[in-house]
Order: C-alpha cells, then sequence, then structure tokens
C-alpha cells in the first residue's frame, strides 16, 4: 500500500493524531528502567495500546542513534513491531548533495523499510530527488518549524517580499512531480499556517508541537476543517508516551489518543 494511501484510509476516520516515538531513557516509567531491552518493552507497549486508535508513528532516530549499535537494535525492532496498514515516519531530518541523500534514502526505505521521512530542503532539488524517487513513499519537507529558532532563517523576509519558508513551500509544490510530498508545519505557529494554507497546495501536513510545545489541537484542526483540508497529521510525543508514570503507562497513552481522536470528531460534526 502506498504511503499516501495508509494516511488517507486513516484520516477518513478522523484518525489524525501521530505517536511520537522519541523515546528517552531517562523518562519511561522507573519499573521497566531495570531491564536489559527497555527501550523496546516501552515501545512495545506502547505501539500494542495505541496501534488501532493512532495514524501514524514518528520515530525519532536521534533517540535511538545516540545509543550506538544497542540504539539501531532497538530502531530496527521498534519499526518491526508496527502494523503494516499504520504509516511509519522516520523523522531524520535528511538532506545532503544526491549521492549522499540517495543513500540516506535507501537506508530509511529500503533497509528500515520506513513510509515516510522528514527532510531539510536547503541544499536544493537534488538533495531532494533521490527520497521522491520512491514514489510509493511521503517526504515531508520542513517549511516552518514548531521551535524558536524558526525565526532566524524561515521567517526572513526576502527582497521579493516574501518570507523564506513560503518560497520553500512554492519550490516543493514544483518538484513535487510524483505527487509524494508534503511538509513540516509547526502546530505552534498557527497565523501563519492559517495565512499560507492556499500555498500548501493540499499537500500532506506534519504538525509537530501539540503538547509540550504549546500548540493547540483545537485550534489547528480547525484550521484545515475550514481550508476543507483533510490530509494532515498532528505530531503528539511527550504529552503521551510520559502522561503516567506508572504501570499503566501505555493503558493512559491510549485513553489519551483516544481523547484527542474524540475532540477531533466533534470538531468536524460542528
Amino acid at each position: 500500500m502506498k504511503a499516501i494511501e495508509k494516511l488517507r484510509k486513516k484520516v477518513k476516520e478522523h484518525k489524525h493524531i501521530c505517536v511520537g516515538l522519541d523515546t528517552d531513557l531517562n523518562k519511561i516509567p522507573d519499573h521497566l528502567k531495570k531491564s536489559n531491552n527497555a527501550i523496546v518493552e516501552f515501545n512495545k507497549a506502547i505501539i500494542q495500546n495505541t496501534k488501532e486508535v493512532c495514524a501514524a508513528y514518528k520515530i525519532n532516530f536521534a533517540f535511538y542513534e545516540c545509543r550506538g549499535l544497542d540504539g539501531l537494535k532497538e530502531l530496527e525492532e521498534t519499526i518491526k513491531m508496527i502494523p503494516d496498514d499504520v504509516l511509519i515516519i522516520a523523522d531524520a531530518k535528511r538532506g545532503d548533495i544526491g549521492n549522499t541523500s540517495k543513500m540516506y534514502a535507501k537506508s530509511v526505505f529500503e533497509y528500515y523499510n520506513c513510509d515516510a521521512i522528514t527532510l531539510h530542503p536547503y541544499m536544493g532539488s537534488d538533495s531532494i530527488s533521490p527520497f521522491t524517487e520512491y514514489a510509493d513513499k511521503l517526504n515531508f519537507v520542513l517549511a516552518l518549524t514548531s521551535n524558536k529558532g524558526a525565526d532566524d532563517f524561515e521567517k526572513q523576509e526576502l527582497k521579493s517580499g516574501e518570507k523564506l519558508f513560503q518560497l520553500v513551500i512554492k519550490k516543493i509544490v514544483e518538484w513535487n512531480t510524483n505527487e509524494n510530498c508534503g511538509f513540516v508545519v509547526g502546530a505552534t505557529q498557527p497565523q501563519e499556517l492559517k495565512e499560507n494554507m492556499n500555498l500548501l497546495n493540499r499537500l500532506p501536513v506534519l504538525l509537530p508541537g501539540v503538547g509540550a510545545q504549546g500548540g493547540d489541537l483545537g485550534t489547528i484542526v480547525n484550521i484545515f476543517k475550514e481550508s476543507n483540508h483533510d490530509d494532515f497529521l498532528i505530531n503528539v510525543s511527550r504529552g503521551l508516551l510520559y502522561a503516567d508514570p506508572s504501570e499503566k503507562f501505555a493503558e493512559t497513552a491510549r485513553e489519551l489518543l483516544i481523547d484527542f481522536n474524540n475532540k477531533i470528531i466533534e470538531i468536524y460534526s460542528k
């Protein structure tokens, strides 16, 4: 199944929440820390309890790569536990010269068999094209991110009068010849998102920043509803993973996710 088909199958059911598996050994419940395979056990419990009610999983590679070979094994085991019908996003933020990007794309899409990846566009089209050549996959390109540093470059005004992030969006729409590109837009940037919905050209959008970073679920969902744009994923990481430090952490994550889904359904029913 194509990545975009997996996404659209879920959003038709009003499932828009992407679970961010940014698993930090220091933050998982104490009863798991004694295990030799603590990260995998934690992820397994989260996946088993949320796989039927989430739209996707976003795995931040940095949280695994920092643990060397052990972390890479945990990453591989985690990916294998995710059902085939649920979108797997490699949050790796790749983007390098063409030869290097080709190897990154092969790693993420062929070895790890992820459905999608996050990319940064600042080395130009030849750094993106090795990923977009995988027509069945999705590529979420950084447009306007959720961090404060977005002001440093992304919001800078060009001589043309447009912002840099607006130029990025236009370029990605132009490069989207295989219809497998999308954008990363921070949920902490609701005003800019609302003002630029027309530029997105109805491409899929991944929105980090709800919860711990301060983004508001209802505000974001309403913007997409008003724009009649359904292909969006709202990522929640810390707000789900570490909401409950007890042995029932995974059940709590499921309950919170269901609550998010119900809020989205309520907004769409109005």
